[in-house]
């Protein structure tokens, strides 16, 4: 399959939300499409954007995600890039799409001297953390929590 990496263009958005919903469906939870739409539009596309977007796109469909935002590390004393979420259609899947996405976060990484890329999946999701620890990657066991606000 031919596809390329590339920022998401704003004309995009619905199917990011879109894409959004079947990664939270794939993750076994909650998602609510209310004003995602116009809230991803004010942080991906602004002058200082809080969230990075790419897509993957293979002719004129998007089967593929990742977002990022950059973050701090206390303990390194540097910044990080922290991927927050990396999502492939399941007919973009085993295809080695994953590792180019992986090569192009580290570019990204490295050109804005982050010491590192971290990022989570659930426990149950094997086939994430099997691909995770073939391209090298390292696992440390944590549970996340959250506060509602």
């Amino acid at each position: 399959m031919d596809y390329i990496i590339r920022k998401i263009e704003e004309k995009e958005l619905a199917i990011l939300v879109e894409l959004c919903q079947k990664h939270a469906e794939y993750e076994q939870a909650p998602y609510n499409v209310t004003n995602k739409l116009e809230l991803l539009k004010e942080v991906i596309f602004a002058q200082n954007p809080k969230l990075y977007c790419y897509v993957i796109e293979s002719g004129v469909k998007l089967g593929g995600y990742f977002s990022f935002t950059y973050d701090f590390s206390t303990w390194d004393a540097q910044a990080f890039l922290y991927l927050d979420c990396l999502y492939l259609e399941p007919n973009f899947r085993g295809l080695k799409i994953g590792e180019q996405v992986f090569e192009k976060l580290k570019q990204i990484g490295q050109e804005n001297n982050c010491v590192n890329i971290q990022w989570q999946t659930p426990t149950f999701n094997e086939r994430a953390i099997k691909f995770y620890n073939k391209i090298g990657a390292i696992g440390k066991d944590k549970r996340r929590f959250f506060i509602d606000l």
